[in-house]
C-alpha cells in the first residue's frame, strides 16, 4: 500500500467519525449482548441492545477496531435507536455488497457509507466495516428469540 493509498484510505472523513463514535458505552441491562471479532485483524466490537415491541430502544456499542471499523460504527450507530431487526440486516446486506460487489452505498437511514468507499479495495479491512452491523443484526436476533 503506497502512502497515496493511505492517505485516501484514512480521509479525515474516517477519521473525524472514528473519533466521534455514538452510543459508545455497554448498557447495563441490554435484552441481548453480542460480541463480534474480525479474525484477520483483530478488530472487535460489543453490542448491546434494548429492544421493545421490535425496535431498539437503547443501544450501546465497544468499539475496538481500526479507523474504519471505528467509523462504520459511528455511521450506524448515529441511526440505531428506532431501528428493526429487518432495517438492520437490510443494511447489513448492503454494506456488504457495497464492499464486496460494488454495490451502492447503504440506503436510508444509514447514510454516510460513501466515506468508506475506498476501502473495497482493501479485502482485509471489510470484516472490521462490517462489525458493527453484523452484531446489531445478530442482537437483534436474540432479542427476537428471547421475547
Amino acid at each position: 500500500m503506497s502512502d497515496t493509498d493511505l492517505i485516501k484510505l484514512y480521509s479525515q472523513r474516517i477519521l473525524a467519525l472514528a473519533a466521534n463514535i455514538p452510543h459508545a458505552r455497554r448498557l447495563e441491562n441490554p435484552t441481548a449482548t453480542v460480541r463480534k471479532r474480525s479474525p484477520l485483524c483483530g478488530s472487535t466490537v460489543t453490542v448491546d441492545v434494548v429492544v421493545r415491541d421490535g425496535r431498539i430502544v437503547e443501544y450501546g456499542q465497544d468499539v475496538r477496531a481500526c479507523a474504519l471499523g471505528q467509523a462504520s460504527a459511528a455511521l450506524s450507530g448515529a441511526v440505531m435507536i428506532g431501528r428493526t431487526r429487518d432495517e438492520v440486516e437490510r443494511a447489513r446486506d448492503e454494506l456488504r455488497a457495497m464492499l464486496k460487489e460494488n454495490g451502492p452505498v447503504p440506503s436510508p437511514p444509514f447514510v454516510g457509507y460513501e466515506a468508506l468507499l475506498p476501502a473495497r479495495d482493501y479485502r482485509n479491512r471489510h470484516a472490521s466495516i462490517l462489525l458493527a452491523l453484523e452484531a446489531t443484526a445478530e442482537a437483534m436476533e436474540q432479542a427476537e428469540r428471547a421475547a
